[in-house]
């Protein structure tokens, strides 16, 4: 009796291809003619001055603003504390003043006005109008009763859609030009040149600044003899951290800086510390809605061993 074995199964099947490897995501193609326009010459280091340069203040200090309109608003401000005078050597002399300051604001669509009457005699003035969505002017000016301090600043502020130039012109024969020009989405290059006609001096900076979502780098150099370097990193939407590098050529002279910058929930906590030995915080603390408590504190742990403390309220928005 035979055995009869029947092959049903055909041959077996071909082995699949291997998967082409995947080809790397292409960069988005730059298009230089649409490049974000940067932020003010004047501006370049806003993002680390938060951190790095807090408003401190020392003694006690009382704020108000009243707004009259939408558009129309007074202020009121009283400090009290002690005040620095000028001494021979490292001996820190301070006597006791206090100031009374009103404002008046004017704030419009296309239109600024502000102006401070303080209690020693000094009067204070900004106005900035936009002509355009393109062209603006400025006028800044500070009156003293001291013959010789009195300020005025007049600027001409310049916009395009990559590009942002100033024109300044001072009292003492003052004249001023800067421009800076974004090159990348991230990087802007820019320039700046003075010259005061009375005194014979004239000087010219060069600018970088580097900006992207998670940081902030910038770098300024002037024929003056100063080097400017400040970095800012935000650790996340509550959280920077910033630093800044500054040297002076013509004194041999360093000085650096680290602060940071917490936002909460009710609360703006803001502090530094120097190569010079100085510590410092700034809290804001939201009382309600429109009432602020603003804590300033600073220690210098050099040879001046002076602190700074104050406290002050601030009302309105």
């Amino acid at each position: 009796m035979g055995l009869t074995v029947s092959r049903l199964d055909g041959p077996p099947p071909a082995p699949a291809p291997a998967a082409a490897p995947a080809a790397p995501a292409k960069a988005p193609k730059v298009d230089y003619m649409e490049l974000p326009c940067p932020v003010k010459y004047d501006e370049l280091q806003r993002e680390a001055m938060m951190s790095l340069k807090p408003e401190l203040f020392e003694g006690c200090r009382f704020d108000y603003t009243k707004p009259l309109n939408q558009k129309f608003s007074l202020q009121h401000s009283l400090s009290m504390g002690p005040m620095e005078v000028p001494s021979q050597g490292q001996q820190i002399i301070k006597i006791p003043a206090s100031t009374y300051e009103f404002g008046a604001n004017l704030i419009d669509t296309n239109m600024m006005l502000i102006g401070r009457v303080l209690t020693d005699g000094r009067v204070t003035g900004r106005i900035k109008y936009d002509l355009s969505d393109a062209l603006s002017v400025k006028l800044q000016t500070q009156l003293t009763p001291e013959r010789g301090y009195s300020q005025a600043m007049f600027d001409i502020d310049l916009k395009g859609v990559d590009w942002q130039g100033q024109i300044k012109f001072g009292n003492q024969s003052f004249y001023g030009l800067n421009y800076l020009q974004s090159v990348t989405p991230s990087l802007a290059l820019g320039a700046e040149l003075f010259w005061l006609a009375q005194q014979r001096k004239s000087g010219v900076g060069l600018a970088a600044r580097y900006a992207t979502d998670q940081c902030v780098a910038t770098g300024q150099l002037a024929t003056t003899g100063l080097l400017s370097l400040t970095y800012t990193h935000r650790v996340s939407d509550k959280v920077s951290l910033a630093s800044d590098f500054m040297w002076n050529w013509n004194s041999r002279e360093a000085t650096a800086s680290m602060g940071y910058d917490y936002i909460l929930r009710t609360c703006r906590l803001r502090g530094r510390i120097d190569s010079g030995g100085s510590v410092a915080a700034y809290l804001e603390e939201r009382l309600n809605v429109g009432i602020n408590l603003v804590l300033s504190a600073e220690v210098d742990h050099s040879a001046r061993k002076d602190y700074k403390f104050g406290f002050g309220l601030t009302i309105g928005e």
